[in-house]
Protein backbone atom coordinates (compact mmCIF):
# COMPACT_ATOMS: atom_id res chain seq x y z
CA UNK A 1 0.00 0.00 0.00
CA UNK A 2 2.73 2.44 0.96
CA UNK A 3 4.69 1.56 -2.15
CA UNK A 4 1.63 2.06 -4.32
CA UNK A 5 0.89 5.44 -2.74
CA UNK A 6 4.45 6.68 -3.13
CA UNK A 7 4.48 5.49 -6.72
CA UNK A 8 1.21 7.30 -7.48
CA UNK A 9 2.43 10.51 -5.85
CA UNK A 10 5.72 10.39 -7.71
CA UNK A 11 3.95 10.00 -11.01
CA UNK A 12 1.63 12.91 -10.31
CA UNK A 13 4.52 15.13 -9.29
CA UNK A 14 6.43 14.36 -12.46
CA UNK A 15 3.40 15.11 -14.55
CA UNK A 16 2.90 18.48 -12.80
CA UNK A 17 6.57 19.39 -13.25
CA UNK A 18 6.45 18.47 -16.92
CA UNK A 19 3.27 20.46 -17.35
CA UNK A 20 4.85 23.47 -15.59
CA UNK A 21 7.97 23.29 -17.78
CA UNK A 22 5.79 23.10 -20.86
CA UNK A 23 3.81 26.17 -19.80
CA UNK A 24 7.03 28.08 -19.12
CA UNK A 25 8.44 27.26 -22.53
CA UNK A 26 5.18 28.29 -24.16
CA UNK A 27 5.19 31.70 -22.41
CA UNK A 28 8.87 32.31 -23.09
CA UNK A 29 8.80 31.32 -26.74
CA UNK A 30 5.53 32.87 -27.82
CA UNK A 31 5.17 35.88 -25.50
CA UNK A 32 2.25 36.78 -23.33
CA UNK A 33 -0.06 39.61 -24.40
CA UNK A 34 -1.57 41.88 -21.77
CA UNK A 35 -3.61 44.87 -22.82
CA UNK A 36 -2.37 44.57 -26.39
CA UNK A 37 1.35 44.79 -25.41
CA UNK A 38 3.53 41.74 -25.89
CA UNK A 39 5.65 41.19 -22.79
CA UNK A 40 6.91 37.71 -23.47
CA UNK A 41 10.57 38.71 -23.25
CA UNK A 42 10.13 40.43 -19.90
CA UNK A 43 7.82 37.77 -18.51
CA UNK A 44 10.04 35.03 -19.80
CA UNK A 45 13.07 36.49 -18.05
CA UNK A 46 11.15 36.40 -14.78
CA UNK A 47 9.96 32.82 -15.24
CA UNK A 48 13.16 31.33 -16.57
CA UNK A 49 15.72 30.35 -13.97
CA UNK A 50 18.22 28.70 -16.27
CA UNK A 51 20.39 29.94 -19.08
CA UNK A 52 20.17 33.61 -18.16
CA UNK A 53 22.39 35.87 -20.24
CA UNK A 54 23.40 39.23 -18.82
CA UNK A 55 22.56 42.08 -21.16
CA UNK A 56 25.58 43.79 -22.65
CA UNK A 57 26.20 47.43 -21.81
CA UNK A 58 25.96 49.70 -24.88
CA UNK A 59 29.36 50.51 -26.26
CA UNK A 60 30.55 54.12 -26.14
CA UNK A 61 31.64 55.67 -29.42
CA UNK A 62 35.34 55.51 -30.07
CA UNK A 63 37.29 58.37 -28.53
CA UNK A 64 34.63 59.21 -25.93
CA UNK A 65 36.06 57.56 -22.85
CA UNK A 66 34.35 58.72 -19.69
CA UNK A 67 31.34 61.01 -19.40
CA UNK A 68 30.99 63.43 -22.28
CA UNK A 69 30.82 67.11 -21.41
CA UNK A 70 27.19 68.28 -21.64
CA UNK A 71 26.25 70.58 -24.49
CA UNK A 72 25.35 74.19 -23.82
CA UNK A 73 21.79 74.32 -25.12
CA UNK A 74 21.60 77.99 -24.14
CA UNK A 75 23.41 78.75 -27.38
CA UNK A 76 20.36 79.04 -29.62
CA UNK A 77 18.42 81.84 -31.27
CA UNK A 78 15.08 82.80 -29.76
CA UNK A 79 14.39 86.06 -31.64
CA UNK A 80 17.00 86.97 -34.27
CA UNK A 81 17.11 85.52 -37.73
CA UNK A 82 20.43 84.03 -38.82
CA UNK A 83 21.20 87.21 -40.77
CA UNK A 84 20.34 89.48 -37.86
CA UNK A 85 22.44 87.37 -35.54
CA UNK A 86 25.50 87.68 -37.79
CA UNK A 87 25.12 91.48 -37.90
CA UNK A 88 24.82 91.73 -34.11
CA UNK A 89 27.72 89.35 -33.58
CA UNK A 90 29.96 91.42 -35.86
CA UNK A 91 28.82 94.79 -34.42
CA UNK A 92 29.25 93.78 -30.78
CA UNK A 93 32.73 92.42 -31.52
CA UNK A 94 33.73 95.87 -32.83
CA UNK A 95 32.25 97.53 -29.74
CA UNK A 96 33.99 95.08 -27.39
CA UNK A 97 36.84 93.49 -29.37
CA UNK A 98 39.16 90.72 -28.31
CA UNK A 99 42.62 91.90 -27.26
CA UNK A 100 45.51 90.98 -24.98
CA UNK A 101 43.27 91.58 -21.96
CA UNK A 102 40.84 88.84 -22.84
CA UNK A 103 38.09 87.62 -25.18
CA UNK A 104 35.73 89.85 -27.12
CA UNK A 105 31.97 89.96 -27.41
CA UNK A 106 31.87 87.16 -29.98
CA UNK A 107 33.69 84.64 -27.79
CA UNK A 108 31.66 85.69 -24.76
CA UNK A 109 28.36 85.01 -26.56
CA UNK A 110 27.04 88.57 -26.31
CA UNK A 111 24.86 88.21 -29.42
CA UNK A 112 23.05 85.31 -27.73
CA UNK A 113 22.53 87.44 -24.63
CA UNK A 114 20.91 90.23 -26.66
CA UNK A 115 18.81 87.72 -28.60
CA UNK A 116 17.46 86.16 -25.41
CA UNK A 117 16.72 89.53 -23.85
CA UNK A 118 14.75 90.67 -26.89
CA UNK A 119 12.76 87.44 -26.84
CA UNK A 120 11.63 88.11 -23.27
CA UNK A 121 10.10 90.86 -21.17
CA UNK A 122 12.84 93.39 -21.91
CA UNK A 123 12.23 93.09 -25.65
CA UNK A 124 8.52 93.73 -25.14
CA UNK A 125 9.13 96.71 -22.79
CA UNK A 126 7.13 94.74 -20.27
CA UNK A 127 7.94 97.09 -17.38
CA UNK A 128 7.75 100.37 -19.27
CA UNK A 129 4.79 102.69 -19.74
CA UNK A 130 4.07 102.40 -23.47
CA UNK A 131 0.76 104.24 -23.88
CA UNK A 132 0.04 107.60 -25.53
CA UNK A 133 0.65 110.50 -25.63
CA UNK A 134 4.10 110.30 -27.26
CA UNK A 135 6.34 113.35 -27.32
CA UNK A 136 9.90 113.82 -28.47
CA UNK A 137 11.96 113.80 -25.28
CA UNK A 138 15.34 115.22 -24.45
CA UNK A 139 18.40 113.09 -25.07
CA UNK A 140 18.80 112.66 -21.32
CA UNK A 141 15.31 111.15 -21.11
CA UNK A 142 15.97 108.21 -23.35
CA UNK A 143 13.53 106.66 -25.78
CA UNK A 144 10.02 108.13 -25.71
CA UNK A 145 8.37 106.41 -28.68
CA UNK A 146 5.76 103.72 -29.19
CA UNK A 147 8.05 101.06 -30.67
CA UNK A 148 9.18 98.16 -28.50
CA UNK A 149 12.87 97.38 -28.14
CA UNK A 150 12.60 94.30 -30.35
CA UNK A 151 11.06 96.48 -33.07
CA UNK A 152 13.79 99.11 -32.63
CA UNK A 153 16.43 96.41 -33.08
CA UNK A 154 14.74 95.01 -36.16
CA UNK A 155 14.65 98.47 -37.76
CA UNK A 156 18.15 99.38 -36.63
CA UNK A 157 19.73 96.21 -37.93
CA UNK A 158 17.91 96.52 -41.25
CA UNK A 159 19.11 100.12 -41.62
CA UNK A 160 22.67 99.12 -40.73
CA UNK A 161 22.56 96.52 -43.47
CA UNK A 162 21.09 98.97 -45.99
CA UNK A 163 23.71 101.61 -45.14
CA UNK A 164 26.50 99.03 -45.49
CA UNK A 165 25.23 97.92 -48.88
CA UNK A 166 24.92 101.51 -50.08
CA UNK A 167 28.21 102.76 -48.67
CA UNK A 168 30.44 99.69 -49.13
CA UNK A 169 28.44 97.44 -51.48
CA UNK A 170 28.57 94.54 -49.05
CA UNK A 171 26.75 93.09 -46.08
CA UNK A 172 27.77 94.51 -42.69
CA UNK A 173 28.95 91.14 -41.41
CA UNK A 174 31.29 90.77 -44.41
CA UNK A 175 32.89 94.23 -44.15
CA UNK A 176 36.40 94.73 -42.84
CA UNK A 177 36.79 95.84 -39.24
CA UNK A 178 37.57 99.41 -40.29
CA UNK A 179 34.52 99.58 -42.52
CA UNK A 180 32.31 98.22 -39.74
CA UNK A 181 33.67 100.92 -37.44
CA UNK A 182 32.73 103.55 -40.02
CA UNK A 183 29.16 102.29 -40.14
CA UNK A 184 28.85 102.21 -36.36
CA UNK A 185 30.30 105.71 -36.01
CA UNK A 186 27.85 106.99 -38.62
CA UNK A 187 25.01 105.67 -36.47
CA UNK A 188 26.55 106.97 -33.26
CA UNK A 189 26.85 110.51 -34.63
CA UNK A 190 23.43 110.52 -36.34
CA UNK A 191 25.13 110.88 -39.69
CA UNK A 192 22.63 108.28 -40.84
CA UNK A 193 19.24 109.93 -41.07
CA UNK A 194 16.38 107.63 -40.16
CA UNK A 195 12.70 108.47 -40.10
CA UNK A 196 11.41 105.75 -37.77
CA UNK A 197 14.04 105.66 -35.02
CA UNK A 198 17.05 107.65 -33.85
CA UNK A 199 20.27 106.19 -35.26
CA UNK A 200 22.27 107.36 -32.24
CA UNK A 201 19.59 106.07 -29.90
CA UNK A 202 19.81 102.64 -31.48
CA UNK A 203 23.61 102.66 -31.24
CA UNK A 204 23.49 103.55 -27.54
CA UNK A 205 21.07 100.71 -26.88
CA UNK A 206 23.28 98.31 -28.83
CA UNK A 207 26.39 99.45 -26.94
CA UNK A 208 24.79 99.21 -23.50
CA UNK A 209 23.38 95.79 -24.35
CA UNK A 210 26.84 94.67 -25.43
CA UNK A 211 28.38 95.64 -22.09
CA UNK A 212 25.53 93.97 -20.22
CA UNK A 213 26.13 90.77 -22.19
CA UNK A 214 29.84 90.86 -21.34
CA UNK A 215 29.32 91.25 -17.59
CA UNK A 216 25.92 89.68 -16.81
CA UNK A 217 25.67 86.30 -15.15
CA UNK A 218 26.28 83.49 -17.69
CA UNK A 219 22.76 82.30 -16.89
CA UNK A 220 21.48 84.93 -19.35
CA UNK A 221 23.51 83.74 -22.34
CA UNK A 222 26.61 85.94 -22.36
CA UNK A 223 29.81 86.13 -20.28
CA UNK A 224 30.84 82.66 -21.42
CA UNK A 225 32.60 80.72 -18.66
CA UNK A 226 32.59 83.94 -16.57
CA UNK A 227 35.54 85.22 -18.60
CA UNK A 228 34.09 88.73 -18.60
CA UNK A 229 34.26 88.74 -14.82
CA UNK A 230 37.72 87.19 -14.84
CA UNK A 231 39.07 90.09 -16.92
CA UNK A 232 37.91 92.53 -14.24
CA UNK A 233 38.78 90.35 -11.23
CA UNK A 234 35.10 90.47 -10.39
CA UNK A 235 34.00 87.69 -8.01
CA UNK A 236 30.55 87.29 -9.51
CA UNK A 237 27.74 85.98 -7.34
CA UNK A 238 29.33 85.09 -4.00
CA UNK A 239 27.31 83.83 -1.05
CA UNK A 240 29.66 85.34 1.53
CA UNK A 241 32.87 87.35 1.89
CA UNK A 242 33.59 86.44 5.51
CA UNK A 243 36.81 84.64 4.56
CA UNK A 244 38.38 87.76 3.01
CA UNK A 245 36.52 90.71 4.52
CA UNK A 246 39.36 91.56 6.92
CA UNK A 247 42.12 91.10 4.33
CA UNK A 248 43.62 93.29 1.62
CA UNK A 249 42.27 93.01 -1.90
CA UNK A 250 41.97 89.34 -2.74
CA UNK A 251 41.27 87.87 -6.13
CA UNK A 252 38.38 85.44 -5.71
CA UNK A 253 37.48 82.76 -8.21
CA UNK A 254 34.20 83.99 -9.77
CA UNK A 255 30.98 82.16 -9.01
CA UNK A 256 27.73 82.15 -11.00
CA UNK A 257 24.15 81.53 -9.98
CA UNK A 258 24.43 78.05 -11.49
CA UNK A 259 27.34 77.22 -9.18
CA UNK A 260 25.12 77.63 -6.13
CA UNK A 261 22.54 75.27 -7.60
CA UNK A 262 25.15 72.60 -8.38
CA UNK A 263 26.57 73.02 -4.89
CA UNK A 264 23.29 71.84 -3.40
Amino acid sequence: MDKDKSGDNGGGTNEREADGQSRRRFLINTGYAIGGVVVGGALGSLLSTKGKVKAKEPKQPAGTAGAAEPKNYNRGLMFFTQEQYRIVEAATERIFPEDATGPGAKSLGVAFFIDHQLAGEWGFNGRDYMSAPFFTGEKTQGYQGRLKRREVFEIGLREMENYSLTKHQNSFAKLSGEQQDEVLKAFESDEVQLTTISASGFFKTLRSSTLEGVYADPLYGGNMDMKGWTMRNYPGNQMSYTAVIDKDFTVIEPSSLQDHLVGH
